[in-house]
């Protein structure tokens, strides 16, 4: 297994001494080696902007733009340079149009609110792709529920690249706007912004330009885009979370009204009337996240030093390596195939299917970090009639090794799943049969699954008794299997019955399954904790704070912990409909107490 760093001969860029100045990336993950692949969702911190991070607040941590005392004065001044650095580094044409966000979601937000409300009436249309971030839908769906606007949709093809047809059928007389993602998170397809702004400028359509997943991998220049709006946020491209730009022209910004209102936005203030600022200050209200600015300024002084030319070619090397190594594994469908992509493996395991949940939690205990899910692309997931993939995403310090750790890990992966369908094959069919009680009461089974998940002791063991409670679950029948037991919010697909037991008015009951093995195994926690218990005694025990005494809240992710609560939810409801009913029998039987 290659898990040295390597130099890539194309590109020139020396990987190796570029990974020390990475501290996380010394790291061990599950006593392996940390393998980070997960580079859309956030990047990892050189030195350089930890120390910048950590002398900030040693030493510089003052308020800005009010003090007259020298640290306020020397926060002023850094704050204020980082902002011309940002414009050097986009190439902007004056550090007025540079304004300070949380991120990109808040400069969309920004734009879609402040110029929106002040430009959008009713008919007016705005354009949007179908593989945009939800940061990119939802905002002016928002707007168009204020305002009366119509949000129309650019579709894309089976390979993940834009209709230009039909965006150009789409732009016409009733356009007023279109924000459009540069680099698709969940496709890694790079999209013709600068043809998209020429066709709209044509037709005094308004653009702005979600560049998230570009500004890290390629050279931005919003003069030469024609951009009027451009937003990214400081955690893609090295930098510290939390912070992130808005970009736009000048008169654009200077005819919007605020955002927020607030200290360090305005020009004057009285009961009767308050003036504003002009931008940038107009749109930072309040006090901002200095730090992260600071930070900010080290990480593109980072990526300018290692040299975006180098850090693009040497993506490219290994998007071209990652896409060759991932055909080597059985069963592998890539998502999004676009001829113009940068560095975003996204696929699934198909044959035997493997959930991408399944598939991301056993790459982690392997020591490889990747995104499972929809990746806030719920759209894109649909037009491939899929619910989630799982995503390795590139940045400067990966390695073909890295690649190779991913690969190597999917293979064995897919062997004990062949493995796993065989036995099953040979298997003897088992009759439905809903779980009896693991012990007198809810409160019992969880002390005896507590007793073992402390002797179990690391995360990998743990996962493994989950698995095979899993694997000892009762069948559910395949005609139980649908739209009305489906429980929502989980991120696979997961199907639970309830009922009270036969024979019994005080017994609750229930079957469930799931296309992936981790959420299984969640299932069979559940069910030996409820499964055969009075309602009574499931609504009166607090399940969430025993997730959490068993440490089970550390290793789940959101997604997986709202399908877990989901589940949980459809079982307290059967509870709560069985206490009624048993009070409502008892109340027609003139034996209500």
């Amino acid at each position: 297994m290659n898990t040295e760093p390597i130099i890539t001969k194309e590109s020139g860029l020396d990987v190796a001494p570029l990974r020390t100045q990475f501290p996380i990336l010394q790291t061990k993950a599950h006593g392996q080696p940390l393998v980070y692949l997960d580079n859309a969702a956030t990047t990892q911190k050189p030195q350089r902007v930890i120390d910048a991070l950590t002398r900030y607040y040693e030493t510089q941590n003052a308020n800005i733009h009010r003090g007259v005392y020298d640290l306020s004065q020397t926060a002023t001044a850094l704050y204020e340079q980082t902002r011309e650095r940002v414009r050097q580094f986009i190439h902007a044409a004056d550090r007025r149009e540079i304004i300070f966000t949380r991120g990109t979601t808040e400069s969309i937000n920004l734009v879609a609110a402040c110029w929106g409300r002040a430009h959008f009436k009713p008919g007016d249309e705005i354009l949007v792709s179908r593989m945009e971030h939800h940061s990119n839908i939802v905002p002016w769906q928002m707007i168009c529920q204020q305002t009366g606007a119509v949000l129309k949709v650019i579709p894309f093809n089976e390979r993940g690249a834009l209709d230009l047809a039909a965006f150009h059928k789409l732009l016409g007389s009733r356009t007023k706007f279109i924000s459009i993602v540069q680099v698709s998170n969940a496709l890694g397809t790079v999209n013709p912004v600068a043809e998209i702004i020429v066709a709209a400028h044509a037709v005094g359509v308004k653009v702005l330009v979600d560049g998230a997943q570009w500004v890290a991998h390629g050279r931005t220049d919003v003069q030469k885009l024609d951009a009027d709006f451009y937003a990214f946020s400081g955690h893609k491209i090295y930098g510290p979370t939390g912070i992130g730009v808005l970009y736009g022209k000048l008169p654009l910004l200077e005819a919007m009204p605020p955002y927020q209102g607030g200290g360090d936005m305005i020009a004057s203030v009285t009961f009767e009337k308050t003036t504003y600022a002009a931008p940038p200050s107009k749109f930072e209200a309040g006090t901002p996240h200095i730090a992260g600015v600071v930070g900010l300024a080290e990480a593109l002084d980072f990526v300018s030093d290692t040299g975006l030319d180098r850090i693009a070619a040497h993506e490219a090397d290994l998007l071209a390596y990652g896409t060759r190594r991932l055909a080597e594994v059985p069963g592998l469908r890539l998502i999004g195939t676009s001829a113009h992509k940068a560095g975003v493996l996204s696929f699934l395991l198909e044959a035997p299917p493997i959930a991408s949940l399944d598939v991301g939690t056993k790459l982690d205990l392997a020591g490889v970090a990747v995104r499972t899910g929809h990746h806030c692309c719920q759209p894109t997931m649909e037009q491939f009639g899929i619910s989630g993939t799982t995503r390795a995403s590139l940045a400067a310090y990966n390695t073909t090794g890295d690649i190779d750790r991913l690969v190597e890990s999917l293979q064995v992966i897919v062997a004990e799943a062949h493995s796993r369908v065989t036995a099953a094959g040979r298997a003897p069919a088992v009759d439905a049969a809903y779980p009896e009680a693991s012990a007198a009461t809810p409160t019992a089974a969880a002390a005896e699954l507590a007793e073992a998940f402390e002797f179990l002791g690391d995360w990998k063991d743990r996962y493994q008794f989950l698995i095979e409670l899993g694997e000892r679950l009762p069948p559910l029948p395949a005609g139980s299997k649908t739209e009305a037991n489906r429980v929502h919010g989980c991120q696979s697909t997961v199907h639970l019955v309830a009922r009270v037991k036969p024979g019994t008015d005080d017994t609750l009951e229930f079957l469930a399954d799931s296309d992936a093995d981790i959420v299984r195994g969640l299932i069979g926690l559940l069910e030996k904790l409820f499964s055969g218990q009075r309602p009574g005694e499931i609504l009166g025990f607090d399940v969430e704070a025993f997730f959490t005494q068993i440490g089970l809240d550390q290793h789940l992710s959101m997604t997986r912990r709202n399908g877990l609560h989901g589940m949980v939810q459809r079982i307290r409801l059967q509870a709560r409909q069985a206490v009624a009913a048993r009070v409502r029998a008892g109340t027609e039987g003139g034996e209500g107490r």
